[in-house]
């Protein structure tokens, strides 16, 4: 796992940074995501985040459930090379409504 996160609705208003004072976002290895599950809000498919490396554009991801995600909830990234320095992002495209964000990153 790279690592976890949970952020209050309030926070995570349109353009925040899920991963904002993490300090996993950034590292002096070469990683590569396998993972990541979203859940949270108050419905599912209620709220997105933009996730990014550096530049790079990953993909837009939507909360799949209520809640904290478990490995059922972990969607597949296919190893998505993450060089040494880069900086992993996750900007809120869509707010969540009333309950925290919780994010895994693998």
């Amino acid at each position: 796992m790279i690592g976890q996160v949970s952020v209050a609705a309030a926070t995570a208003v349109i353009g925040y940074d899920l991963f904002r004072d993490q300090t996993w976002r950034v590292s002096s290895k070469v990683r590569r995501l396998r993972g990541l599950g979203v859940c949270g809000s108050t419905a599912a498919g209620d709220c997105a985040f933009d996730l990014f490396i550096d530049q790079y554009h990953v993909g837009r991801f939507y909360n799949l459930a209520l809640g904290w995600p478990t490995n059922d909830h972990v969607i597949p990234l296919k190893g998505n090379y993450v060089p040494p320095g880069a900086t992993i992002a996750a900007i809120v495209a869509v707010q969540p409504t009333a309950n925290p964000l919780n994010v895994i990153l693998e």
